[in-house]
């Protein structure tokens, strides 16, 4: 990163929090401490007011009521900016009521030139989800499940929850700790902890009809859930390796309740650790027959030996 990119973005940094410290921008930077009190020196040279507090745990605040200059991005900046945006189409996001009125302001933001790059982008660039016949960024909807922004709204300020969700014409409730709110295979999805059952599951927001906060008496500390997932973790016995092939089938189709995790940059490979209860009868075949769909580009850590079992029969049907 080039001096004057890394002072300015410091600039913003620092103006961004009450309090910071030199080590904070050793640390955030990946500089060495005579770099860090250089480049503060600097920026108070430019004009940004810092205020030094003297003592063992000192450090600097800038000053209130002080106005840095606008805000102006890079020509990299705005193409990054502008990409990531395109390839959100039809992701459903939440807050988002148009996307011709957040695209015209990011337009007024920048150049004629920097514009007409963007236009020559947004004819060249088509993301998944995009109509060929009809790929214009301006004139795509893509509203999200009416019940996600309130979800949103709700956990920002409380992740104890009480969801409703209606499953094949029945309707339940659920009492859960919000752990992950995120987006997989074109669903949101409420990775939550159920406070009555005691574990970890997964529920589609497309089948949300209500959630409210919690009532404060019922429920856990959070250390308390922490600590029982922590223990259920321990008991699981089915770790496997994926490589590359694997993980496209694994994006074309798995479980709900399972998630893997990348094991390097490029998500090329990665590990799934769960568990399965060998009890159940139905639970054995649905992991049997999904494991044979993922095919053989995975290594198997550890797996119980009715699983291997499974397989074993399934593969001798095709392969007598």
């Amino acid at each position: 990163m080039k001096k004057v990119e890394r002072i300015n973005i410091i600039m913003r940094y620092i103006n961004n929090r009450a309090h910071f410290t030199i080590s904070e921008i050793m640390r955030e930077f990946n500089i060495s401490r005579s770099t860090a009190i250089r480049d503060i020196r600097e920026i108070e040279a430019l004009g940004m007011p810092l205020v030094a507090e003297v003592g063992r745990d000192g450090g600097y605040f800038v000053m209130r009521n002080s106005v840095l200059p606008v805000v102006r991005f890079t020509n990299n900046e705005v193409k990054a900016l502008f990409i990531a945006f395109m390839a959100t189409r039809n992701q459903q996001l939440p807050y988002l009521k148009s996307r011709q009125s957040l695209s015209e302001k990011l337009l007024g933001l920048i150049s004629e030139n920097q514009q007409e790059e963007l236009f020559l982008l947004n004819q060249s660039l088509l993301f998944e989800g995009t109509n060929p016949n009809n790929p214009d960024l301006l004139d795509l909807s893509d509203l999200p499940h009416p019940m996600l922004e309130k979800l949103i709204q709700i956990l920002l300020s409380d992740s104890y929850l009480l969801i409703t969700i209606k499953e094949e014409k029945v309707i339940k409730s659920y009492p859960i700790y919000l752990l992950h709110l995120y987006r997989e295979k074109s669903l949101w999805l409420i990775e939550g902890f159920d406070l009555k059952e005691e574990k970890k599951q997964i529920f589609p927001v497309d089948h949300l009809t209500s959630v409210i906060p919690y009532p404060t008496k019922k429920r856990l500390s959070k250390k308390k859930i922490l600590e029982k997932l922590s223990k259920q973790e321990e008991v699981i016995n089915l770790v496997f390796e994926l490589g590359p092939k694997a993980i496209a089938q694994f994006k074309k189709y798995h479980p709900l309740k399972l998630s893997i995790s990348y094991t390097n940059p490029y998500q090329t490979t990665a590990v799934l650790k769960t568990f399965i209860n060998v009890n159940k009868p139905e639970e054995l075949t649905e992991i049997t027959n999904w494991l044979l769909f993922l095919g053989g580009d995975i290594k198997v850590r550890e797996m119980p030996e009715e699983v291997l079992q499974g397989l074993q029969e399934r593969l001798y049907l095709f392969c007598p």
